[in-house]
């Protein structure tokens, strides 16, 4: 009775065909390395067994191993250009547009012959610069040798409307990248198409207070633009915005831009009732969509870079360090293919477009400098790569379009004091931190005698030619005499820095280097706290000296025995 109210946990298992249980009693029976026909046509799991698999022998279906078609070898980047690059030389051979005696490709020439060296003071000349109507392109091309014909001409419209381009196959392609990349702000200018911007422009009274606040903040540290000849542009577009090209909206929108980042929130909320945040969401889109508009990355137009700068300039600080050296990147790049690295002297153009080019060529030098710091990279322009001279001392109401000669520079301060005074210092950081090799671009740090000698020549040059004219109640000339001041004292800090490290160092240098980071300290406070600079805060913010305070911080870890740290940290 006992026996029979037992009742079995589980069933018990099928019996196995005789091939199952060959399979289970002998696991080390050869296997294929790929999937039989059967398992891979039913997408099961197939345990390859030899010669027929456990899959097919459940189904009793014939089991086949095929080998898979061997996968088909992906082609280098390099074979990919080089076969490009023969199919077009052919086509220019056909055409009588390369000479056919050179047996070698242009490539083989490259890679065998060494390159001729430069000098740091004459970078080579090569290529021919091609401007119209307000547009230039740069190129170092064959091509060129060939004359005036189509492929030289400059032009924004290649390719834009091309019904058989074969990117549009591309669009659909991306368009899961879309969402991922749109996270961040900049990066809708990749990825969206033209639109018409016509109801993002501000009413004219809110044109005329926003170029106001440009003019007024940022013009006097960013002298990018000709003030007289934008304001009449700002003017008529804020009247009837249909009138403007899609080159004026890139260009007015950034200063918009630009204008609202240099103001406060209490001015956005005065002026526009409408916070900053707010105003700056609005016109960074409109700048991303203009520049989407004007085909920015295949533009050739001044004003479209001019414009691009000046997003960078503002942009900044608010974007992540790669980020914005990548953005930087493609600024320089569309400089270089537009000549701007080649003095426009040299290359026989009119007087005002020569200097409008030399004040867009040392904005975005430095700011290429500033891109290649915050990212650790370094700077991306070869010392020996550019020509481009810094433009004169001289007022806006000095040039104008269509002028025929060049104006005489002034003595002493004009608007252009606070830019000729860092173009300067960029030339004067370029000669102290590096020494640019000319094979190999190798980077060499000068010592520190040789740098404080330099700091004394650029400090002499400086007040010569600047800072003996400023008046201090000026704010753009006070703010002129502190940057100069702040900076080369804080390349002499950078050049004694080591010695805080090093055991036979004196306290009195130790003294004397706390000392020099506290003045550079309080030159910042003092600029940070006086009111008539305000509305420049925008690039201060930008260029805070980390070294002075680590400086303080370091002498303050280490136990200062003189409590010069201890003084500057209160």
């Amino acid at each position: 009775m006992a026996a029979s109210r037992l009742v079995p946990i589980a069933p018990a298992p099928a019996q196995t065909s005789s091939v199952q249980a060959q399979h289970d009693s002998n696991p080390d029976m050869p296997k294929m390395g790929f999937n039989c026909q059967a398992c891979a046509r039913k997408k099961t799991r197939c345990d390859r067994i030899t010669p027929t698999c456990s899959g097919c022998s459940k189904a009793k279906l014939q089991c086949i191993y095929q080998a898979p078609r061997p996968r088909k070898r992906r082609r280098g980047p390099s074979e990919d250009v080089q076969e490009r690059l023969e199919q077009y030389e052919r086509i220019l051979r056909d055409h009588n547009l390369l000479p056919t005696t050179s047996t070698s490709t242009p490539c083989d020439s490259a890679s065998e012959a060494p390159n001729p060296p430069m000098s740091d003071s004459q970078p080579a000349r090569s290529g021919k610069l091609r401007s119209a109507d307000g547009k230039s392109r740069y190129m170092v091309n064959v091509l060129l040798d060939v004359g005036d014909g189509e492929l030289c001409e400059v032009s924004d419209s290649d390719r834009e409307d091309d019904p058989n381009d074969d990117t549009r196959a591309d669009e659909t392609a991306s368009a899961g990248l879309r969402g991922v990349l749109a996270a961040q702000p900049i990066n809708g200018i990749f990825l969206e198409s033209t639109q018409s911007l016509s109801e993002q422009h501000p009413s004219h009274e809110e044109a005329k207070k926003l170029w106001n606040a440009y003019v007024r903040n940022v013009e006097p540290l960013c002298k990018v633009l000709h003030v007289p000849t934008v304001a009449k542009i700002v003017d008529a577009v804020s009247k009837e915005p249909s009138v403007a090209s899609k080159y004026d909206e890139c260009l007015i929108f950034a200063i918009y831009y630009f204008a609202v980042f240099s103001m406060s929130d209490a001015d956005c909320l005065q002026e526009f009732r409408t916070s900053k945040s707010h105003l700056m969401s609005k016109y960074r889109a409109a700048v991303h969509q203009a520049l989407i508009n004007a085909s920015w990355l295949k533009t050739t137009a001044m004003g479209v870079l001019q414009a691009y700068t000046l997003f960078l300039i503002a942009m900044r600080t608010q974007v992540d360090p790669d980020t914005f050296w990548i953005l930087t990147g493609i600024a320089i790049r569309l400089a270089q293919r537009m000549g701007i690295h080649r003095d426009g002297e040299g290359l026989g153009l009119p007087p005002f477009e020569i200097q409008m080019r030399r004040r867009l060529f040392w904005q975005l030098l430095p700011l290429d400098s500033y891109a290649g710091q915050v990212s650790g990279t370094g700077i991306s322009i070869p010392p020996n790569s550019w020509d481009t001279e810094q433009p004169l001392n001289i007022d806006d109401d000095q040039i104008y379009p269509g002028m025929t000669e060049l104006p005489q520079p002034q003595r002493g301060a004009t608007e252009m004091i606070y830019c000729l005074s860092r173009i300067e210092l960029s030339k004067f950081y370029t000669r102290t931190g590096i020494k640019w090799k000319e094979l190999g671009a190798t980077v060499q740090f000068r010592d520190a005698e040789d740098i404080e000698r330099l700091i004394d020549d650029v400090e002499d040059r400086i007040e010569t030619n600047f800072l003996r004219y400023c008046d201090i109640l000026n704010p753009v000339h006070f703010l002129t005499s502190a940057m100069v001041r702040s900076a080369t004292n804080a390349v002499r800090l950078r050049a004694r820095m080591p010695l805080l490290t090093k055991q036979s160092t004196t306290d009195k240098q130790r003294r004397d280097i706390c000392a020099l980071a506290a003045k550079i300290l309080d030159t910042n406070i003092a600029l940070y706290n006086n009111p008539s600079i305000q509305g420049f805060r925008w690039q201060m913010q930008a260029f805070f000296l980390w070294d002075a305070l680590l400086c303080i911080l370091r002498s303050l870890a280490d136990g200062n025995p003189q409590g010069m740290a201890r003084k500057s940290a209160r």
